[in-house]
């Protein structure tokens, strides 16, 4: 009965000087807003099949503003219970969110669920020509790289760079790696402990500025310079650089993709994430030897139909190849990767 419960409900907001407004329609339900001198308002909706949602927003977060919200929120649960008789299947309370804040803490997970991370700090905030770069700090997981929105790596992420890298089956001794973005610099740095005869990092964005200041437990001090004993770094667009390599004849025993889940390049021949996916493939293979390993991150475990799409584009390849698969817990991701 739509209507007792808003009779039921209704003194609970009127004792907090709210004035009311009541919406009704005949089959589908009740929709009733509160609302208070400070600004502070509450939106009643009473469903006919059952369902109730009280939302509250405050204009302030200070610890009182939050009391103030509890104490009404306890009440109306109490009153529901009194009115049905303890005879209610589920209530659910969300925390509170913080909505506005010099501090965003909500990003989504790759399957589309809404994370709050504990977020402390705003470490770094910059846009390049391609993409908006945020370094932000968790109290768990350190300084987190998030790239339009997309949580890329975390200082807690070595299980990441490590699953990228081979998780430990690899002898890169003496070997040849070209690293495809990578600009957080993770595996640059766990590569070329492993004395590598050379590593080539390809990265375009201007991701590196803000990872060598403030990622350096991820990085150290590979990306104080673009070139040591081992390595090299090149500033440049990966696509361009691949070709001309196909070209020389240029062979490498790994590549390691580790470009950003969204394609960035604004050419042409990328217009599709797919297109562009398969373009980066085709060329890695024409620079791997024959019995050469390219790696890359896959997707959300939870995301099946965009790894079985990947998985058919490795069977679209100019060449034959064989893959395999690994699942790994990414701290910072909160999901399997």
């Amino acid at each position: 009965d739509c209507n007792a419960v808003l009779k039921a409900l209704q003194p609970i907001f009127q004792e907090q000087g709210m004035t009311e407004t009541v919406h009704n329609w005949e089959d589908h339900g009740y929709l009733a807003t509160y609302i208070k001198k400070n600004g502070s308002f509450a939106n009643l909706r009473i469903h006919p099949h059952g369902l109730v949602l009280v939302d509250l927003q405050s204009c302030n977060d200070h610890m009182k503003g939050r009391e103030e919200t509890d104490q009404l929120l306890n009440k109306v649960e109490e009153r529901m219970k009194e009115l049905f008789h303890g005879n209610i299947k589920r209530v659910k309370r969300l925390p509170t969110i913080l909505r506005g804040g010099v501090i965003d803490r909500y990003w989504p997970t790759a399957d589309g669920r809404l994370v709050e991370y504990d977020i402390d700090e705003v470490v770094y905030d910059e846009d390049s020509p391609y993409q908006n770069i945020k370094i932000l700090h968790s109290k768990q997981f350190g300084n987190i790289l998030i790239l339009s929105g997309d949580v890329n790596l975390a200082e807690s992420d070595l299980a990441y760079t490590r699953a990228i890298m081979g998780s430990g089956k690899e002898d890169y001794t003496g070997k040849e790696v070209l690293i495809l973005g990578g600009g957080d610099g993770g595996i640059l740095y766990e590569i070329v402990k492993l004395k590598p005869k050379m590593v080539t990092m390809v990265e375009i964005s201007f991701v590196i500025d803000g990872c060598k200041k403030y990622m350096r437990k991820t990085c150290g001090d590979v990306l104080d310079n673009l070139k040591g004993e081992c390595y090299q770094v090149l500033i440049e667009d990966c696509i361009p650089v691949l070709k001309r390599y196909a070209k020389e004849g240029r062979m490498f025993d790994y590549v390691i993709n580790d470009l950003t889940a969204v394609p960035i390049s604004t050419s042409p021949e990328e217009d599709s994430t797919w297109e562009f996916l398969r373009l980066i493939l085709d060329l890695s293979m024409k620079v791997l030897k024959q019995d050469g390993k390219y790696f890359t991150q896959g997707n959300c475990i939870n995301l099946t139909d965009a790894l079985t799409l990947y998985e058919e584009q490795l069977s679209r390849l100019y060449c034959p190849v064989e893959f395999s698969k690994e699942i790994v817990c990414v701290p910072s991701y909160m999901e399997l990767y």
